[in-house]
This record gives C-alpha cells, structure tokens and sequence, in this order.
C-alpha cells in the first residue's frame, strides 16, 4: 500500500500543463497511490477507496474548489473515521490560496517530491492545524467547508473576471490587473456599472456577542489561512474564532488600504472605513449576498443570510517546517 495517497482532479486549470508530469513521476513511485477524478461528484468514492490503502498523507492534486469538496467530504463523510491523514495540497488552479499558506511553492512536482521526503523521515515537525469555515447559505443540505471566502466588492470583481474576462482565453495575470483597474475605476472615477464589476449593494454583516455593520463595502473577507495575498493578516493558529475584515468603499478608506497592503502594514492597520473583528458566528445579507468560498460561488437564500462558523481544526502538512 502506499504511504501517500493523491487525489487528482485532471479539470483544474493548472494540470492542464502538470498532470502528465505528475502522472509518470507516481507511475515510477511505488509508495504513491493515485486515484484521479472527472468531476468534484467524484469525490466521496474516491476517499472511501484511497481510505481502504491507510495512507500516512492525503495530498489534493486540483484548485482551490477541489480542496474546498474534498475538506466538505472528509468532515461530512469521515471516509477515514475519528484520524483522518494530515492533508497536502499541491500549487495548482488559479488562485492557489490554500498552497500557497502550506509553504507549497508553484512546482506541483517538486511539492510532491518533498511530500515524499516528509512521509519518509517523519511527519511531527510538518504537521499544523486549520480550522475550517463552515459555510450554510439556507438552502443547502450540509454546510460546505472552507478557507477562505470574500464578499461584497470582492466577490462582485471575482465573478465579473471568470465570467467576463476569462472567456476571452486572457492570460490569467491581465485578466486579474483588467478587473481591478475597472473595479478602481469603478470608484474614483465613476464609470458606469456596465464597463466594470459594479458598484454592489448594500449589506449587513453581523458577527454573534460584537454587532452589525451596515453599508457598501469594497472587500468582505473571512479567512483561516494565515497567510493571505496583498499582506492582509490571515487567522490567527490560536484562536478558535472566524477573522473578518470589512473595507468600506469609500476612496479614503480604499487609498489607506492599498497603502497598509502595499507597505506590509496591516498588523497595525486602524483608520476610517476599516473594520476587523472575531466571532464564532458571522451572517451576511442584503441583497446581493454573494460570497466566494475557496472559488465556488455562494448566495443567500431571499430574505436569508449567509452564515459562517468555524469547525475544529484539521491537520494540514506544512511543507517548510
């Protein structure tokens, strides 16, 4: 049996250009067990299997939605009962958050090689846990699990590039630095909603025991990573609550955000229109509700909300130590 099992989803963006590599070096690797699938509905057969071969690490070969139904199953499912592996993801898809916070670099082979390495010699030093976000929006059957999740201004710029921009076959990069100059220009210069992402409407964000806020809001964004694009502070390791931070879309606030961002400032970050919290309990709603978590798209319910807690942690494998 193999001591490190990988799940492969052959649709996700970057193993368009890496999966034949990954193919033949687990060809020539007896201690991997690979099992690839066609679609995310896939993924509860493919832990039960992967779990009969009681792998040491489990490593998610796909993007940030595939680790975000793959986590959804193992805490739902419990393919691997009460001690599941510690998980290992790969540099993959789009936006690679969730590697990216794993220390998992942007060469899915030589991430995989020192996987290997780690099975090898010993996993207690590289072992850390993350708690998840829990993630109902009123009409689902089960709570969906994630990472990361941005609302308002932000969900509005993701989806405008996916569905707008990404279509035109753009190279990732000047799809992103197209969206975000329409988005700016969106707000300091007035451009009509239909050249842009638009300019959102309002909502309501109310974390359990610490208040309600209420407005327009350029970025809504929850996360357990701990490290985050743009030097935005991630969770934090030692404390069971969800982070939130809410910039409202105000050109001052926004200028002051870039700035904190762009100087690696955020830690001390405190001015007008910038709004950092803690809870066990965040609900968003208004009507236009619409979040990304970990890339899959989510809307409340007509007069429900979007609500997010945290679960208990799970162990994820860091690949510096």
């Amino acid at each position: 049996m193999g001591t490190v099992a990988l799940l492969s989803n052959p649709c996700s963006t970057g193993n368009r250009a890496h999966l034949p590599r990954v193919r033949d070096f687990t060809a020539r690797s007896p201690d991997i067990f690979h099992y690839e699938v066609n679609d995310v509905s896939e993924i509860r057969v493919a832990l039960k299997t992967i779990a009969r071969t009681r792998p040491r690490i489990l490593v998610i070969n796909g993007g940030d939605g595939t680790v975000q139904a793959t986590l959804t199953e193992m805490h739902h499912g419990k393919p691997f009962g009460d001690t599941p592996p510690p998980v290992a993801v790969l540099p993959n898809g789009k936006t690679n958050l969730i590697a990216a916070d794993l220390g998992s670099g942007t060469d899915p082979l030589k991430a995989l090689q020192r996987i290997l390495e780690i099975a090898e010699t010993g996993l207690e030093d590289y072992v850390t846990p993350r708690k998840l976000i829990s993630l109902s929006d009123g009409t689902m059957n089960r709570p969906v699990m994630g990472m990361f999740l941005g609302g308002a201004g932000l969900a509005s710029s993701i989806l405008f590039c996916r569905h707008k921009l990404y279509p035109l076959g753009l190279p990732n990069w000047v799809a992103h630095v197209l969206t975000s100059i329409m988005a700016f220009g969106a707000i300091f210069l007035g451009l009509p909603d239909r050249f842009g992402p638009g300019s959102g409407e309002r909502l309501s964000v109310s974390v359990r025991r610490a208040g309600k806020l209420e407005g327009k809001f350029c970025l809504l964004m929850v996360t357990t990573l701990e490290k985050v694009l743009l030097n935005i502070p991630g969770g934090a390791a030692n404390d069971s609550r969800l982070g939130l931070m809410l910039i409202e879309r105000s050109r001052g606030a926004i200028l002051k955000a870039a700035f904190m961002a762009l100087f690696q400032r955020f830690d001390r970050a405190k001015f007008n229109g910038l709004h950092l919290d803690r809870g066990d309990e965040i609900r968003i709603s208004g009507s236009s509700s619409d979040v990304i978590l970990d890339g899959e798209h989510f809307r409340a319910a007509k007069g429900g909300a979007i609500v997010l807690t945290p679960t208990k942690p799970v162990n994820f494998l860091k690949l510096a130590a």
